[in-house]
């Protein structure tokens, strides 16, 4: 079968998937809106669970497990959002064979709504994220990387906005320093620019002129570090209208999300979905629709294949 044929039909595979739901507790009464906001993190071409006799892997992660959770929480609720904060592509003789293209046709097919990039996504170069791009039908939202002078120019989104029962929901995208982790030849003249003041910057531009009423950061740049790095933490601590960020780079496994303090005492939450499709991250968000003002929060971090 020639690549694009097998491309096609892991397409129809990944997208055929399905999985009983049961009905999700919402609070009682009308004017109350759950939102589920649903993530992963440097999938890195894991298509298929883990084989073999690791019995801490075996039969864990993959795209296609993330599939089936996926359509649960969907049909039990369908103001669902699925993220993902970057290192989809290499990893496995997927990416080998295939590039970043299967993976970003298999991951439109299981409904992601938007994500950002990693470093890995540069490991065949700027080349190889043009060629691939076209299979992603959702956007990839990146803030702080600028390519203006490359053949990247114009395909990437600094923001998104999604509304969901009036609620919206404003997204930006945080990239690591390339320098030092990426060969210069595979960035190019991709210019990094601070994570730190382009968050300040959407936040607020999302927070005030778009008017959003949850605000989340997309990041590739790890959770933490023992030295002063820019990190999520850091992130958090320093930012004020960014509610959720979504991490990845670290391949951290939290047991549960970290609720932390920002830079004017609000609560943000700090998440990371472990790695290779192992855990996926699940936030409920609760509004109150009258007043468009959110209530409170519910996080569950889920593993694949298991019985919620």
């Amino acid at each position: 079968m020639n690549r694009r044929g097998f491309i096609r039909n892991g397409f129809a595979g990944i997208a055929g998937l399905s999985l009983g739901a049961t009905p999700l507790n919402l609070l009682a009464g009308s004017d109350f809106f759950t939102l589920s906001v649903l993530h992963t993190n440097d999938l890195h071409c894991h298509i298929e669970p883990f084989t073999g006799g690791n019995e801490n892997t075996n039969g864990k992660g993959g795209l296609a497990r993330i599939s089936e959770m996926v359509k649960r929480v969907k049909a039990e609720n369908p103001n669902t959002l699925l993220f993902d904060a970057g290192d989809m592509f290499q990893g496995t003789p997927y990416y080998n064979y295939f590039k970043g293209e299967l993976m970003l046709q298999l991951m439109s097919a299981v409904g992601y709504d938007a994500g950002t990039i990693g470093n890995h996504e540069f490991d065949d170069g700027l080349e190889g994220i043009a060629d691939s791009l076209h299979s992603a039908k959702f956007p990839l939202v990146c803030s702080n990387y600028d390519f203006s002078n490359t053949m990247l120019a114009g395909k990437f989104p600094r923001w998104k906005v999604f509304e969901k029962s009036k609620i919206k929901i404003g997204v930006y995208g945080l990239g690591i320093e390339l320098k030092g982790l990426v060969a210069d030849k595979n960035f190019g003249n991709t210019i990094y620019n601070d994570p730190l003041k382009t968050a300040i910057e959407m936040e607020s531009f999302l927070k005030n002129e778009n008017k959003c009423d949850l605000v989340i950061c997309l990041s590739h740049l790890g959770l933490r570090y023992r030295d002063n790095k820019i990190s999520d933490m850091v992130l958090a601590s320093e930012t004020s209208l960014t509610d959720l960020i979504i991490g990845g780079h670290t391949h951290s496994f939290l047991e549960e999300p970290i609720v932390t303090k920002n830079k004017t005492g609000n609560q943000v939450i700090v998440n990371q979905a472990s790695s290779y499709g192992q855990v996926m991250g699940k936030i409920d968000f609760i509004f109150e629709r009258s007043k468009k003002r959110m209530k409170t929060a519910v996080a569950h971090n889920l593993i694949p294949g298991d019985e919620a």
